[in-house]
């Protein structure tokens, strides 16, 4: 006859044994999730790419460089790709140095479609839904606020190209590192095979990368919330997002070794979907990400030794320091709307893919139709 009842040791032994099961298959789960993340960059970039770059040589017009910059970036969810293909059309003498740095400030806003989209993952389920759409959207309301200020600024006085100039002549000649991204070599091998059996179509990507962001998401929050109790919550609280500070060198730090701004704000959803982390930390730690992208990106141009590469380079940061410095003070702002429409989006599941749709898309792109 089986043993029914346990003996002390044997039931300490099984719930010891519980968190390392749960933990191991949290790792899993998250590999799933960065799996899922990257294929729906590929699929953008197959559906987007080739017309990306016609986008760019279009017009000089500040403004329509601006919403390129974040229609592209929508399109290949990738600020790294925009801002890569923009120091190329600038330095070949394609566009100005004037007319990329718009571009540069809407890749800032364009890249910020992809954890929005990842918090639509929580759709089903209301109460991790509000937190995840609002952690995710504070991102999006930050860098407009950051457009609606500096923009103007750009245009008036040419702040972030004069001190980029600067700096980058600083910088001219001094060399780059470059940096292994550890993420894409553990995630490589499952992208490529997906994409080699997918036939390289970016309708099959994009569908088996939803698949696979669903189902990640709904088990990284159930396991998250199995084991907050209290030692992973305690963790975050009072190591890693003790203060704000320490939470934007977090999602600095993590940027600058993950190479994806994306990747570091997304993971941040299901974190708040699970109630670990508030929106008053996430703050932080996004801006972090702002900054970490753009030190990728200057190491990268400092390799080339382009000045016009390395100028374009420090515009993007310099244009996401000083929006920390302008808009920190008021960061309730933001807080606020993200809230405001994370509490709309509960009313009607509609409201998160037509605020997707129409401000990532069908805004930009009908504005640079009619503009053309």
């Amino acid at each position: 006859m089986a043993k029914l009842v346990l003996t002390g040791q044997e039931l300490k032994s099984t719930l010891k044994a519980k968190p390392v099961f749960r933990s191991v298959l949290l790792l899993g789960l998250l590999y799933l999730f960065f799996v899922s993340i990257s294929l729906m960059s590929g699929a953008f970039k197959f559906f987007g790419k080739g017309f990306a770059e016609q986008l760019f040589t279009t017009t000089a017009d500040p403004f329509v460089g601006l919403l390129i910059g974040i229609l592209a970036t929508s399109l290949v969810q990738s600020s790294s790709t925009t801002t890569a293909m923009t120091v190329a059309l600038a330095a070949s003498g394609a566009i100005s140095l004037s007319g990329a740095i718009p571009i540069i400030m809407g890749a800032n806003m364009g890249t910020s479609v992809t954890n929005t989209l990842v918090s639509v993952g929580h759709i089903s389920r209301p109460g991790e839904f509000r937190k995840a759409f609002a952690a995710s959207t504070i991102h999006d309301f930050f860098n407009l606020m950051a457009i609606l200020i500096l923009f103007p600024l750009q245009i008036m006085t040419d702040v972030l190209g004069i001190s980029a100039r600067y700096l980058a002549a600083l910088f001219q000649g001094v060399g780059g590192l470059s940096f292994a991204n550890p993420l894409k070599l553990i995630t490589a091998p499952a992208v490529d095979m997906i994409t080699t059996l997918s036939g390289k179509s970016g309708l099959i990507l994009l569908l088996i990368s939803l698949v696979l962001l669903f189902i990640s998401l709904r088990y990284i929050v159930s396991n998250l919330k199995a084991l907050i109790i209290g030692k992973v919550e305690s963790f975050f609280n009072e190591k890693l997002f003790k203060n704000a500070l320490r939470a934007l060198v977090v999602g600095l730090l993590l940027t600058i070794m993950v190479q994806s701004s994306s990747i570091t704000t997304s993971l941040a959803v299901p974190l708040a979907g699970a109630g670990i982390l508030t929106l008053r930390q996430i703050l932080p730690y996004t801006l972090g990400a702002n900054v970490g992208t753009t030190i990728t990106a200057i190491l990268a141009a400092l390799v080339t030794g382009s000045l016009t590469a390395i100028t374009v380079a420090f515009a993007h940061l310099l244009f996401n320091i000083l929006g920390i410095i302008i808009i920190w003070p008021l960061k309730r702002i933001p807080i606020f709307l993200a809230e405001t429409l994370a509490e709309w989006a509960l009313r009607s599941r509609w409201i998160p893919v037509l605020y997707i749709t129409i401000v990532f898309f069908l805004i930009p792109g009908a504005i640079i139709f009619f503009i053309q």
